[in-house]
This record gives C-alpha cells, structure tokens and sequence, in this order.
C-alpha cells in the first residue's frame, strides 16, 4: 500500500494461543544499503530476501531515477546493475522517499559527492522529519543544500563538484548520520573519518568491506573511530538479506504476551548493533531459545523459539538504546503485561522519529488503561499483568505504532483500535496476513 493511501481503521481482539511459524519480511535496513551499493557498485548485484514494503521499494525507484538497472526478478528477489561510485546520473524528477527517513538520509549521502543535483521530498510523517541532522555533515564535504524552514523536506542537494574528506563526530547516536557521512565519502578523496560516542547498527560498515571498500573501527577513548579510503571500485556482491528484528518483535511480542502461545521465527538477524530488545525480553524473564545459529550474507542469524509466560518489569540501560531504538514502542507494550515497572532510558531520539513515539505510545496506552510516565528522555510502564483495551490509538502515520497497539489488543481484555493501519505497508506488507495465520484476531 503507498504512502498516499486512505486511512484504514484496524481492530484486535483477545485471541486464543498464537502458534505456528512466523516468516517476517527482510531486514529494512539491509535492503536499503543492498540496492544502494548495488548502485554504487560495476556489474550486476544479486539480492535475495529484499524486503517488499513501500520504503524499500521508493529506494529502488530512487537508485534506477539515478542511473542505475533495477529489476525485480521474483518475490524478494532483485538485480541491480550499478553505474560506480561517483557515477550517478542527474534525475529527471524529484527523488520521493515517501516514509522512509532511511531511504532519503542514505541516498543524499550516496549523491552528495558527485556533480548533480536533486530534490527530494517525502509523505506528511517524513516531511516533518529533521534533516539538518544528515545535511549539516554533508555540506562539509563541498555541496551546497537548499531546504524548507527547519531543514526540512523538499530538500535540494547540489553535489560537490571537488569534494573533500570529512572527520566528523556525531551528535547523536544515530546510523542514519554515520551511514550518510560514509555514503558521501565513498566519492572523496582521501580518508573520511566518523566517530560515534556510542555503536549503532553496523550494517553499513559491514557491507562496504562487503562489496570491496577499505573501510575500519577502532575502539579509542572518543569513541568508535570508522575510516573509509574514498574512491574505491565497488565490486557487486551476492547479498542474503536476513529476516528483519525490527519486524520479528511484533510476533515475538504477540507470542510472548498471549497465553498459551508458541511460535517459531526462522532466520532473525542477531546483530549485536540491533539484539537490545531481544537481551533485554531475555531479563524480564521471556521464553526466547535462539536455535541453529549461523551466519547468512555476512550478518549473524538464528531462529527463534518463543513461549509465552510470565514477566517481570525492568531497567533499560541508556546506553543499549541505540540497539533497540525501533522497539521501544513494542517494548512499552510489552511492559503492561509484566508484573512491575519497565523503565526506558535514553529514548529522546524516539521523539524524532516517524512520529514522536514516546508521546504516541504513552497517550495510547494510558486510553487502554495503563498507567505510563514520560520525560524527554525516559519511558517508564508500571505493569500490572495485564491491560485494559476498549480506546482507540492514533498512529501519526506511524507503522510502528500501528502495529504495537495492534499486538496489545490481542491480550487486552476488550479491542483495541488504530485509526490507520495502512502505513503498516512501509516495512511489514504481510503483517496482516502473517499474524491471522497465527491465530491472531485482527482486522
């Protein structure tokens, strides 16, 4: 469904146990970079398990806008016949990114660096979104960025035409700022260096070793230092992308709060950069057994057995937020049904995100009943087993909202209603379908 699509009004009920195994999409995160430096690579890349959902498919509308071959080959299957590192073409359009903060941050990255120009804009959720974040590093390196008030989309990129090397600190922990810094640097002479204070996920790193660029961390008192010998010839690469964590939490969480519930997940990534909310169900008691574990297309994977019982609340350190930071709205979810209280700490960047998701997440869940306190930077659920339900949730365009309030309702004690799914198809187009194969009461 695009991002242009009505509003689609979605309940869940209490179901009976949830059983059965949960095949859950692509990771998003690796599907983006997959077409990107399939783009930026000499030949034919070759992608099995790309996620389908409208944000990775407005990524693949945007690499073939500059000059690169994309084409679906099957389901989850792609090819990608690059144009080279600094080989992007101008587009004859404006680059739409429609909810994706992922697609349009990395991609003006990846066209920072070479001689064109582009304007890119996206749906109302994106629009809202920071930009400066991403467009104040890029500027470093010699383009020259027009944006609305706030640094805001549409925004336009002409590259630099010389472009320089940039050593540059992020502010925050966030891989969507390293991933573009990286991305422009593949096309500028030199060493560009990034220093986060605290690890973010790390699939940009690995697959630029991946497809051939000289690229290394090193752990130092500032932080972790990343450095990228710019100007490299991309080799295309065989890519396996791996079932997306971000999407498995909702089954795992579903599973884990329905009683009587069993279901397997085959082949989740296990990323250490991405594993917090996993770690962390582990601590508040969850029945979580990681089987077979093994490594598919450069990322470690393992399938998951999950059984639902009890929980205890917990502390969320802050420094594991950056490996989690998609889950917390689940995770707060999660927590009603918990005996005791979960404390979320250092989430400000969900203030940022396709909504601001502490503020969603607290005023939904407090309509069905719980009881939840909120900080700038701090989520705190005082669980009691159990939830309410009855209230209707307001999503803001939020796929991660929609289905969190989804799952809740299937152990709430009455429905619990969002007033849009449909965004729900940015990242997870068989949530729907997946979850009724389950047994879950939604519609």
């Amino acid at each position: 469904m695009s991002h242009s699509a009505e509003p689609l009004p979605m309940t869940s009920r209490r179901s009976g146990p949830l059983k059965g195994e949960a095949k859950v999409p692509g990771d998003k995160s690796i599907s983006h970079r997959a077409l990107i430096l399939g783009a930026l690579s000499v030949g034919e890349t070759h992608i099995t398990g790309l996620l389908e959902g409208q944000d990775v498919l407005d990524t693949a509308k945007a690499m073939q806008a500059f000059g690169a071959q994309v084409e679906r080959l099957g389901e989850g299957e792609w090819k990608v016949n690059g144009v080279g590192v600094g080989g992007f073409s101008e587009p004859e359009g404006v680059i739409d990114c429609g909810n994706s903060g992922t697609g349009v941050r990395l991609i003006m990255g990846a066209m920072a660096t070479s001689p064109i120009t582009a304007t890119f804009t996206g749906d109302a959720s994106l629009s809202r979104r920071p930009m400066g974040r991403v467009t104040d590093p890029l500027e470093l390196f010699g383009c020259e960025v027009t944006a609305r008030e706030g640094k805001r989309l549409p925004v336009t990129i002409k590259g630099a035409a010389e472009s320089v090397p940039v050593r540059y600190k992020t502010p925050v922990a966030s891989a969507q700022i390293k991933s573009a810094v990286l991305l422009a640097g593949l096309n500028a002479p030199g060493q560009t260096v990034v220093i986060e204070s605290e690890p973010t996920r790390d699939h940009t790193e690995r697959m630029l070793a991946g497809f051939g660029a000289t690229i290394t961390t090193e752990v130092t008192d500032e932080g972790r230092v990343i450095t990228l010998t710019g100007r490299p010839e991309l080799k295309p690469q065989p890519v396996a992308v791996p079932r997306d964590p971000s999407s498995a939490a909702f089954p795992v969480a579903a599973a884990l709060i329905v009683p009587g519930s069993e279901i397997r997940v085959p082949g989740v990534s296990r990323n250490p950069t991405r594993d917090g909310l996993y770690v962390t169900l582990l601590e508040m008691g969850a029945d979580i057994t990681f089987e077979n574990p093994r490594e598919e297309g450069g990322e470690p994977v393992a399938d998951l057995l999950v059984r639902h019982g009890p929980l205890k609340g917990v502390t969320v350190p802050p420094e594991r937020a950056a490996s989690m930071i998609d889950e917390f709205p689940i995770l707060s979810v999660i927590a009603c049904f918990a005996t005791g209280t979960t404390v979320m700490q250092g989430v400000h960047e969900l203030r940022v995100k396709e909504s601001d998701r502490i503020e969603a997440m607290a005023t939904g869940l407090r309509a069905n009943g719980a009881s939840v306190e909120e900080t700038q930077d701090t989520m705190t659920v005082h669980g009691s087993g159990g939830l309410r339900g009855g209230a209707n949730a307001v999503t803001h365009l939020d796929h991660r909202i929609a289905m969190s309030f989804l799952v809740a309702g299937l152990a709430s004690e009455q429905p619990v209603s969002v007033d849009d799914g449909s965004p729900i198809a940015t990242s997870f187009p068989d949530f729907l379908p997946l979850m009724k194969a389950l047994g879950a009461d939604i519609a």
